[in-house]
Order: C-alpha cells, then structure tokens, then sequence
C-alpha cells in the first residue's frame, strides 16, 4: 500500500490472529440473517399506518437507499479486509484517532443498544406465549446465552446463524403464501396496493415511513466487521453483500405486498404483532403459537449476529490502539475475541434494566447514519490512497447519492432521538479522553522514574 493514512502496527501482532474460515455461502446467509431480522416482524404496521396501503413503496425506497452505502462499504472492506469496519476506514481517512474513535464508538453503540433491545422484545410477549418469566431476568438470561454462543467460535456462531435464518425467511415466505392462498380465493384486495393515506402527501407519508424501512435494512454494515474471518474476502464479500440485500429488499417487497392484500393498513398499524395479525387473518389453520415461535428465532438471530458485529468492533479497535489492547485478547482454541464479547454483553445488559424497547431503536437509527455519513465520505477521500491489489470500486456519484440520503433521513429524527444519541457521543468522548490521559501518564511515569538518582 502507498497511501499515508495507513494505521500504525498494531502491538498485537505476537498474539493469536481471528480464524479466516468464513465462506461466501456463510457470508451472504449472515447477511441475510442480520437484515431480515426482527424490523419487519415489529415495523411493518407502523410503516402502513405511516403510508396507507402502498407499504410496499417505502421498502422498495429503503432498500435503494440501503444499497448506495453498502457499495461504499464493498469497497473499503475489499480494499482493506480488516476487522474494524467504519472505524478503521474512517482513521485512514481521516487521519484522527479522535474521528475514528468516534465513529467506532457510535457503530458499537448502536450494536449493543440494538441488542438490549432485541433482548427487551425477546423477553416480551413472544416469549409469553410459552413460559411466563419476569422480562429483565429473560432478557439478561437472554444475553448470556448469545454471548456463549458467540465465544465458541465464528463457524459455530454463523452455523447457528444459518438454522435461525432458514427459520425466519420461513416465517416471511409463510405470510407471503398466505396472502397468496387468499388472493386465488378471491378473498384479498389487491386494490389497496396503490391506496396511500389520505391525511398527507404521497411523497411525505413514503419518506416518514422509508425512515422506518430503512432500519429493517442496515444489518448489513456489521459484515465488514468480519472482513479477516472471509476467505478470499476481495472476490466473496460483493456478491454476498449486494446478493443478500437484494434477496432482503425481494422478500420485504413481497411481505409488504401480501399484508396489504390480506388486512387494511389502519388494522396493521393497530397490531403489536403486524405479521401474527396478517397470518390469523388468513384463517387458514396455522397456528398463532407456531409463528410466534418463528418471531422469537428472527428476534433471536438478530440479537446473535448484531453482538457478533460488536464484539469484533471493539476487538478491531483495539488491535489499532483506539481503545485498551486487553480487548484484542483472543481465545486460543477457539480465535475467538472473549473480553470484547464480555464487555459489549456487560453492556447491553446495563442498557436492558435502564431503557425501553422504543428508546433503544429510536437511537440504534440514528447513530447508524452518522457510522454512514462517514464511511460515504471516507470512501471518496480515500480515492487517493491507492493499492497494490485488485478491489471493487463504485462509481463516485453513488457515495454522494448515499451522503444525499443520509442528510434526508437525519432531518427525519425527533429532538429526543438526537438528545439520546449525543448523550452516548458525550460519554464516548469522556471515555476516550480518560484513556488518552492514562496512556500519557504511563508514557511519563518511567521517563521521571529513569531520571531519578
């Protein structure tokens, strides 16, 4: 490499590295499985009650928004293949250990509020369908379990994956199904596809509830976390990634069609469980039990890759001397990242007993798009830092595109949201303030100790 911005040498480089057995199979099914997670399960009544019966509109705006700053992301992964993801780029770029903290902060932030999150609606009413316990003590019970899992190793965490995944695509392709056995029947209204709210404009109730859809879609920048774990990550990590964004936004499409078949919007919007609503309607036997137990394994898997992503996060981070080495520790057997997976569980288990389910999405959003905003602007500026080996490039005015989107979706955000996500800037900015201080005073303290006689 001849750019200048490269990273210093890690001082972990004695110590065991992650395993590189991800292939592109397990890649694009992880993919997939973060994408089609618990939004559309819990989102898709809000989206309709936001837009009418055309619900299948903002998710096809979605996922083009989405696939702008997935490009980005398929060229600083290819060109870069380390664990990291945004903050990484975002310090070659950039330059600034501060920048690049910042928005490493921000991503793993939002991956472990998102996962106390999953843990508040795995605890919730799915979970009571089948065995009453209090919901903190099934959440943080919840936790640990991911966080086992994800210690064992990353084949076993994506094998994991890969059962949950074919379990949850079921439950979508199930409504999908349904709807269709309704509509032959002559029972469906495939009018109200074209039908948006009357109360507002077209355009306004799309973009209102584009902002909900779009975080149905950005799962997929947890996958450059594990851009060390990809075999021949430069070939496989595009395809999966456009591949699987775009089985994600044909599914979604199809799910967001087939609920406004069977139910009108403002009985959707009225449900807690939009999709349970739509398979009941159905009247055709399959029983509530049976889907809510397809929920509980999407909300499940989410919780499992999203803490993957941390933990990776924060083992790249260290590794680039953004936060203490002690997070780079590996397992030996298993190459696995054990105190990175410690802390983000520690935390998120902190954020279950002190948040809410709707607060903890609300700021998941938001600190996404400031990860986004940089990582669209570090791929232009990084233009001129050229590389020895091949690697996908996207055509310029696609990043600009995505920084378009990203400004649009930030206007979109209510001022408690903003509140929320500064008060967790804040505290990163203090964090890293601290660890600067005590890197400084142990540089000093044996300089004054060699001086004294």
């Amino acid at each position: 490499m001849t750019g200048t911005n490269a990273p210093p040498t890690s001082t972990q480089d004695s110590s065991p590295r992650l395993s590189r057995s991800v292939g592109g199979v397990l890649l694009y099914v992880f993919i997939i499985g973060d994408v089609l997670g618990a939004g559309i399960y819990a989102l898709i009544g809000v989206m309709a009650g936001e837009v009418g019966g055309a619900v299948w509109v903002p998710l096809l705006v979605a996922l083009a928004m989405a696939l702008t700053t997935a490009a980005s992301y398929a060229e600083l992964v290819t060109k870069y293949p380390e664990a990291g993801g945004a903050a990484v780029f975002a310090r070659r770029a950039f330059g600034s250990d501060t920048v690049s903290f910042l928005v490493g902060f921000a991503m793993l932030a939002a991956g472990v509020t998102s996962a106390a999150g999953l843990a508040h609606a795995f605890a919730g009413e799915y979970l009571g369908t089948f065995v009453e316990l209090p919901v903190l003590v099934a959440a943080l019970s919840f936790l640990v379990v991911v966080a086992l899992v994800n210690a064992r190793g990353i084949r076993e965490s994506l094998r994991a994956n890969l059962l949950m995944t074919v379990i949850e695509v079921g439950g979508l392709l199930l409504v999908i199904v349904l709807a269709a056995i309704v509509l032959a029947r002559g029972d469906g209204e495939p009018a109200r596809l074209l039908e948006f709210d009357a109360d507002r404009s077209p355009a306004l109730a799309v973009l209102a509830a584009a902002l909900l859809a779009y975080y149905s879609f950005v799962g997929f920048e947890t996958s450059a976390n594990l851009a060390e774990e990809v075999r021949d990550v430069r070939r496989v990590y595009p395809r999966a990634l456009f591949g699987a964004l775009l089985t994600a936004g044909a599914v979604y499409v199809l799910v967001g069609i087939a609920v406004s078949i069977v139910l009108p919007p403002d009985e959707v919007a009225r449900s807690s469980g939009p999709l349970l609503e739509v398979v009941s309607a159905t009247d055709l036997g399959v029983p509530d039990r049976l889907f809510g137990a397809i929920a509980l394994v999407a909300v499940a898997n989410g919780a499992l890759l999203t803490m993957i992503m941390a933990s990776r996060l924060l083992y790249g981070m260290a590794t680039h001397d953004l936060v203490p080495s002690v997070f780079a520790r590996v397992l030996p057997n298993r190459r696995t990242p054990w105190v990175a997976i410690i802390a983000t569980t520690a935390v998120a288990m902190v954020l279950c007993t002190t948040s809410t389910l709707d607060a903890l999405a609300e700021t998941v959003v938001l600190l996404l798009l400031f990860v986004f905003v940089s990582t669209n602007i570090a791929v232009l500026v990084l233009r001129r830092d050229k590389v020895d080996t091949p690697h996908f490039r996207t055509p310029t005015v696609i990043p600009i595109l995505a920084l378009i989107t990203c400004a649009v979706l930030l206007t979109q955000q209510s001022a408690a949201t903003w509140l929320r996500a500064g008060v967790f800037l804040v505290l990163g900015m203090v964090l890293y303030a601290l660890a600067r201080l005590r890197s400084r005073r142990s540089q000093d303290g044996p300089a004054r100790t060699g001086g004294r006689t």
